[in-house]
């Protein structure tokens, strides 16, 4: 596999420590952000001490255009690009009679439109690595089919990232691309951990370093078998 790779929100969180975490195993990286120019800026200074190129690059993947150029722009940038981890997603946390349309819209399209729209224009290059890896994000309970009462389209665009991976992932195993979902639950990031923690079982958050792990999990050359799979990090939260 060519160590080029692609994480998408990766300026702050959870997506600049998987980004960091790849780039200290050797992964060239392209830091995706919209708006956190100051802090991509220095995710791929940070990034270049492990001796890797790393470029921050900006895009509003919730916008088509945008994707595509994106990806162009990543593998233009990195000279190829074998991983592709789809981490953006905007949270809304609203009864779901009072969800305006714009809301909806925007849940939808930052959690599965965006991932759609990056994927797509990802797999032709994805294809010539000859061996490639997508994660995308999900969260602890998107495989549960049951009612939520405040966070209704968040739910329903992470449940569509599952059947999305794993249509994907029948498909393009002939093509040794592997397709798998991270579901983490409450991390230490999260907005209110504290009042989260009471109702996690292991009692406490994920450290994100434990994200790391389940992507690399995934990314892992020994895991090329391994695909259309769900990985909770919930600490046994929503089971």
């Amino acid at each position: 596999m060519i160590k080029k790779a692609l994480v998408t929100g990766s300026a702050v969180g959870i997506g600049r420590a998987i980004a960091l975490d790849l780039a200290s195993k050797g992964f060239d990286i392209a830091f995706h952000y919209n708006k956190s120019v100051e802090a991509a800026n220095q995710a791929t200074q940070e990034a270049a001490t492990y001796g890797v190129k790393s470029v921050a690059l900006q895009a509003d993947i919730t916008k088509p255009e945008q994707a595509q150029f994106l990806v162009e722009n990543a593998v233009e940038k990195l000279g190829g690009l074998s991983v592709v981890v789809n981490n953006v997603g905007n949270f809304l946390g609203k009864p779901t009679s009072e969800i305006s349309i714009a809301e909806w819209q925007e849940v939808i399209d930052s959690n599965l439109n965006s991932n759609f729209y990056v994927t797509t224009a990802a797999l032709p290059y994805l294809k010539a690595a000859h061996g490639a890896r997508i994660v995308n994000f999900a969260c602890a309970y998107a495989q549960n089919v049951v009612a939520r009462k405040t966070n209704t389209a968040y739910a329903i665009a992470k449940t569509g990232i599952i059947i999305y991976s794993k249509s994907l992932a029948q498909e393009l195993i002939k093509y040794k691309i592997t397709v798998n979902v991270v579901s983490p639950g409450i991390a230490e990031n999260s907005f209110d951990v504290e009042k989260m923690v009471p109702k996690i079982p292991a009692k406490r958050p994920a450290r994100l370093a434990e994200i790391n792990h389940a992507v690399w999990f995934f990314i892992n050359p020994d895991s090329e078998y391994i695909t259309g799979q769900i990985l909770e990090v919930s600490g046994g939260w929503n089971l």
